[in-house]
């Protein structure tokens, strides 16, 4: 799994005949799934996510996570995210997950998430959106599970 991570005054996600999905102060983080990802991969991100100590401390220094400044988290499943661009200009996807097994992951992933943090909502999975955030810092960060 493939994680943009964002540090966010605000942002919200919007799809055609879907209501907005708004937070205030936390974390935007895209989410990417390869086809080769697996439950335990997004229980480790999950785990990650809610532990990551992005959040400006009374110093300014990263130092405390979503829990300690009651921060909320927006999930949004991206699967542009698992692109390989070769010799030509335009990306493959081919690595990406399926849609049936994408869904089944980034619901474990949700779910891991929410057993930390009381404020968790999502994007809107497998169809258009416009997500709009102000990123706070500029903070961001680009977590790869095989990496950690």
């Amino acid at each position: 799994m493939i994680a943009v991570i964002q540090r966010v005054s605000s942002a919200t996600v919007r799809s055609t005949g879907k209501k907005p999905v708004k937070i205030g102060k936390g974390m935007v983080v895209l989410v990417g799934i390869d086809r080769g990802d697996t439950s335990a991969e997004a229980k480790k991100l999950g785990l990650k996510l809610v532990k990551l100590r992005i959040m400006g401390d009374k110093s300014g220094k990263l130092n405390l996570n979503l829990n300690t400044v009651d921060g909320e988290l927006l999930l949004v499943s991206q699967f542009t995210l698992i692109s390989v661009v070769g010799s030509g200009n335009r990306p493959s996807f081919s690595h990406a997950a399926s849609g049936d097994k994408a869904i089944v992951l980034f619901d474990d992933l949700v779910a891991v998430c929410r057993q930390y943090l009381q404020r968790v909502k999502t994007g809107f999975f497998s169809v258009y959106s416009e997500v709009e955030l102000i990123n706070d810092g500029p903070v961001t960060l680009v977590l790869d599970s095989q990496k950690f």
